[in-house]
Order: C-alpha cells, then structure tokens, then sequence
C-alpha cells in the first residue's frame, strides 16, 4: 500500500466529551447494525471495556467507533455523487479514521483525505491522504469470514491521535476504468469511522523492548527507550460477556498455555538453548517418545506482548479460532496507517486497528497475526496461540499456510526504524523455525483467487515474502520490502544456518 505520514498531533488520554449538540450514532460490533444512514442525533456508545497496556485509571474509557454517513458535495442530492465528505464537524473523542462502503467487492476509485482537530489546543491539521487501496487485505474468497453479511470495503485506517473534529472528502478518479468510456463513480453508502481506543496506559509504565541479551539487535540499530507499559490492566469482560464465554481473556490465552500463565501481558524471551530444550521437549511428547528432534534450527524466542497485554477486548472478536495445516510463509506488512505514534501509544494504535477491523470491517477479529512497532516490540495479533498456524485476514489469496507480520506505520517513503527489522528477523527466526523453515528459502502455497493469481495457481513464493508478493499492492512500502533480504539473513543466522 501507499505510505501517508499523518501530521503530528499531539496525543492524551482518550476522554468522552459532553457536547451541548447532536453527536454522531455509533457503529455496532459483530452481529449487530449500527443505526441507519439516516440515523440523526446522539448514538449509544459501545461500553464494552478496553483496556489498555499498562495501570487502568479507576474509571477507564470504554473504547468506541463513531459511524458517520458521507454526503455529497457536489452533483445531485441523493445518489451517488463524483464527491462525498462531510464538512467540518464535533464528534466525541477519536484516533483513528477510516472510510467504509457497503460492497466489500466494490473498489473506491479515486481519493480520501480528511482533517481533524487535535483535543486540547483546538487546531486542524492540513489535509492528510488516506490510503485507499485496502482490498489486499482481507480474508481469502469463499471463506465463511469472508461471506459475512458484516463484512465491508474499508480504506486503511489512519491514527491521527487524540481528536474531536473531523472534515472529510472522498473524490472520485476522473480518468474511466480500463476498457470503459464512463469515469468510475463512489461505492455506495460511503461512511467515515471514528475509533476511540480506550484508556491510555499510565504514564511512565514501560518495560523493556523485544531486544534482549538472548536476542540482540543485529542491523546496526538500538531501539529507542519508548516502549509499552506492563502494568496489570483490567481484565473485565466486554457488555454482554461473561469470563467463561466464547472471546473472553482466558480463553483467549489458552492456545499460549505452553508459553505463560493465563493472561500474562507478555511472553518472556528465551535464550535459543532454551527455546530448542522446549522444542525438543514439544516434539518428543508429539512423537511416540522414542527421539527428539537434535539440533533443529531455530531463533530463540521473542518477548511478545499478549492480546492481555495491549489491551485487546475480547468481546468484540467472534469466539473460537480458525487454524490451517501449517505455516509455510511469513507475509511482511506495513499497516500505513502513519508514523505519527510514540511507542507508548502502540497499543492504543493496535486496539484501533482491531477495532476497526472488527467493527468497521466486519472481519471476525484483527487481520495480521502479529504486529511489530518502531521500537521492536512484537504483539499478539488475531488469537489462536502465537505457535499456532492461526488464519489471518492479511494477504487475500494466500491466508492459508502463512502468517502475517505487519509493522505500524507507512513505509513508502521513510525507511522503517533498525529495532523494526531486527524484530521481524527475530519474530520469523522464531516462528517459522517452529516449522522446519529455513528464513532463506523458497516455498509454493495455492492461490485462493486475487489480482496477480488467479484461484488454483500454484506460486513459488520465499518463504518470507512481502505482500506485494502475492498480491499487486504497494504494501509493505517500498522501503520496507527493501529491507526483507536483510530480514532473511538475520533470520538464518539467528536460527544457525
């Protein structure tokens, strides 16, 4: 995808604000509708509690995704129109925009820019790019994921930081489809996303970065000090969830049972004696108990921040977890959602993303399967077990047998920080050494249908891959993909290849 940089907006707390005016409805989460596109007035807000990755404060801000309507700006009133938007409006607190339309088929054709006002100081930003061309993400074709009636076309989301105005305008391209005379027009029931994240971690919670004694930095670069807090956040069930029921935190973190305790905020590193010791260990009790698998080559584990430990709302999710037979690729991502974040707001960025992935979307739970920030530290993404070859939503076409890494940010135009790249070689080192994969080679997966395989094709991919690689896109940035040959040798060396 194309990288934007958002303007930088100062970032605080996430607070409900009282307005003496008519606010936006708000949107529904899985298996219900927000209001109607008509719908006027003030909206419930969606309650269910977010919690953040370090201390909560005594009443923490639930997270919720405010869903307005796009009207046209300029033609015919009603219908669709070459260019639809809102003018400059109040809304309740947000960090994260998106643009949404009915047909998950249809392509926006053209361009979304929007401007927002930073809480606090009251200034608007300039007019800053939303990436449009989002379709390459998502779950693959003729999935039941897929099929949902909840499921959306969405632009990329964009964080933007602590805010509570918005002005937007969508165009449509002026130049006709290939092979046709007539100029594309706008999806239908266009809509902008607003999504609050919830409560902010306290300040000055940090703890170390993915980067340990056991797995140092090996591209030249320290990772800066800002990293995310490891308080105990609450563990409050979302409205209308119980702690037993399907997407609740514990069970949530059964498939990592093997690596921490129920709902730790991280799973600790490992030295790479340890991490074959457990492997070892893990084969032998698969096998009948006769051998152990000698010498495999594998990285040693990554510290990686749980779903608990950033805060992840387990009640938004659809219950239960979806795996496929193995993992035969590793998929880099950039989210391009913007530069603009501190790394102590990297879980407030994940929780946003998730939401609107769910939420706005209508994916069953947050497409990538991990995410990796500035700093180097590695999270959780979609549950199922980090071991686990958990199906994402990140590459359409080729979600079976792969995994998708994406880092926060856009790299098209900046080059993605040093902790970054050493976290995705560390991260893959790690988990494709769990399945027998050398980071340097090369591997074949079927396509399930996209823009450069057609359904069926069998593709000779390496093993680990950028997205562009399966799918005609721009992701991850052009200078991200730049980086993936350094990623593979890291890797292997970290596994002793």
């Amino acid at each position: 995808m194309r990288g934007y940089l958002a303007s930088s907006i100062g970032v605080t707390c996430a607070a409900v604000l009282t307005l003496p005016f008519a606010l936006p409805a708000t949107e529904a989460g899985p298996g219900e509708r927000g209001p109607s596109a008509g719908t006027a007035g003030p909206g419930t807000a969606d309650t269910r509690a977010t919690s953040a990755a370090g201390p909560v404060a005594e009443q923490a801000v639930p997270g919720e995704t405010q869903s307005l309507p796009l009207v046209p700006l300029t033609g015919p009133r009603g219908g669709t129109a070459p260019e639809q938007g809102l003018k400059p409006q109040d809304v309740r607190s947000f960090s994260l925009v998106g643009v949404v339309w009915d047909d998950p088929g249809a392509e926006l054709r053209g361009s979304v820019q929007i401007r927002t006002r930073a809480t606090g100081t009251g200034r608007w930003s300039g007019w800053q790019d939303v990436e449009t061309h989002n379709s390459d993400h998502g779950p693959d074709p003729e999935t039941a994921e897929s099929r949902s009636s909840r499921v959306r076309g969405s632009t990329a989301p964009l964080w933007v930081g602590d805010s509570d105005g918005i002005e937007v305008r969508v165009r449509a391209a002026d130049a006709p489809k290939a092979g046709t005379t007539r100029a594309p027009m706008l999806p239908d029931g266009l809509r902008v996303a607003l999504v609050d994240p919830g409560a902010e971690s306290q300040p000055g919670a940090t703890t170390q970065n993915s980067h340990t004694a056991a797995s140092a930095p090996q591209s030249g670069g320290g990772a800066p000090a800002d990293t995310p807090g490891a308080g105990a956040p609450s563990d409050t069930p979302g409205a209308g969830a119980s702690a037993d029921a399907p997407g609740a935190g514990s069970a949530t973190s059964a498939p990592n049972a093997d690596l921490a305790p129920p709902n730790a905020m991280e799973i600790p590193a490992l030295s790479k004696a340890a991490t074959e010791e457990a492997l070892n260990k893990a084969t032998l009790e698969a096998s009948d108990g006769s051998e152990g698998r000698a010498g495999p080559y594998i990285g040693p584990r990554p510290r990686i921040v749980t779903r608990h430990g950033w805060g992840a709302d387990e009640g938004l999710r659809e219950g239960g977890f979806i795996y496929t037979d193995s993992v035969k690729v590793a998929f880099v991502h950039h989210t391009a959602s913007g530069n603009n974040y501190s790394c102590s707001q990297a879980p407030s960025v994940i929780r946003s993303i998730y939401r609107y992935h769910v939420v706005s979307s209508g994916w069953r739970d947050i497409g990538y399967n991990f995410l990796v920030d500035k700093c180097g530290n590695i999270y959780e993404g979609r549950a199922g077990g980090v071991a686990k070859p958990v199906m994402g939503a990140h590459t359409l076409g080729f979600n079976s047998n792969s995994t998708g890494i994406a880092v926060l940010g856009s790299y098209g135009s900046v080059d993605p920080p040093s902790a970054a790249v050493d976290a995705l070689a560390e991260l893959a080192a790690w988990k494709l050494g769990l399945y027998g994969l050398d980071p340097r080679g090369k591997t074949y997966l079927e396509s399930a249908g996209g823009n450069l395989y057609p359904k069926g094709t069998n593709v000779r991919l390496n093993v680990i891959s950028g997205h562009r690689d399966g799918f005609a896109t721009e992701c991850p940035g052009r200078l991200l993909y730049g980086k993936l040959g350094l990623v593979r040798s890291i890797a292997a060396r970290l596994q002793g290849r």
